[in-house]
């Protein structure tokens, strides 16, 4: 399983998501992929209240810490990276997160189109 090139949607170097907690398909902070990810963890979002309760809804709890997994749970401000399916599921709900472009793999571009992505962007973006 090697990853991708580590390219971001703007086409420069993939920044890192989150080490706290740490998140990433191969939890080295960053949103890398590869073929072996069949969710394509790729889309760096900051996590909402609304989108926590949406996610749980649709069946996917990011807010229960599951030790046995290491997972610490999430909570509103933390970074994640997130499967773009499951964004662009939200973005048409209307309960999309922030996004950071800088830490979004390209990859995402193949589920989620950039200006629906930059309609989230972050301030620091």
């Amino acid at each position: 399983m090697e990853p991708e090139a580590s390219i971001n949607v703007l086409g420069g170097p993939l920044a890192p998501c989150s080490r706290d907690p740490l998140t990433g398909y191969f939890r080295d902070a960053h949103c890398n992929t590869c073929t072996a990810d069949t969710g394509s963890h790729t889309v760096c979002a900051v996590m909402t209240d609304e989108f926590l309760a949406y996610s749980k809804y649709v069946g996917n709890d990011l807010s229960t810490p599951r030790p046995v997994f290491g997972f610490p749970g999430l909570k509103a401000g933390d970074q994640w990276c997130l499967c773009a399916a499951r964004f662009l599921q939200a973005h048409d709900e209307g309960c999309a997160p922030k996004v950071s472009l800088h830490a979004t793999h390209e990859r995402a571009l193949d589920i989620v189109p950039l200006d629906v992505l930059e309609r989230y962007a972050t301030t620091d973006e």
